[in-house]
């Protein structure tokens, strides 16, 4: 039998989660303890880790105001990090459809619906995609890459 790994040793794990939460109004929170959690073991930036957890919660918060929830009353949300690139990739997807997804600008005067603002300052590119449901897209620059 051949193998590239030592008795004792691990496979390398791929730096990326898939998780299905309650499509509920505590979900930013928990999404945004276990994405902390996961950037922390792979040794980001705090500042990358602020930046992350501000577009991850936004992205959820905006299913949850006006997506569907999926099977089971859940929301997808998943991560990785494309380490090639220095990117950390985010995507929440929900069940719902058909709406219209653009950034507000911001005013003064609003207590509400700045998130995709929010995200387009944050994010350095996001894009929605409707083939089935709604998956916002996000990707941060993470590590610096010549």
């Amino acid at each position: 039998m051949t193998s590239s790994h030592q008795a004792g040793e691990q496979a390398p794990r791929a730096a990326q989660e898939r998780i299905r939460l309650p499509f509920d109004l505590s979900t930013p929170g928990i999404a945004r303890t276990k994405l902390a959690a996961f950037l922390t073991v792979q040794r980001a930036a705090p500042s990358a880790v602020d930046d992350a957890l501000i577009v991850l919660s936004e992205m959820i918060a905006n299913a949850i105001s006006h997506g569907e929830p999926g099977s089971e009353d859940t929301i997808e949300i998943t991560w990785s990090i494309d380490a090639s690139r220095g990117l950390l990739e985010l995507s929440v997807h929900d069940a719902g459809e058909g709406a219209s997804l653009e950034p507000i600008d911001f005013d003064n005067d609003s207590l509400s619906g700045r998130g995709l603002s929010i995200i387009s300052r944050v994010a350095d590119r996001w894009w929605v995609d409707m083939t089935s449901g709604t998956r916002v897209n996000a990707e941060l620059v993470i590590a610096d890459h010549a």
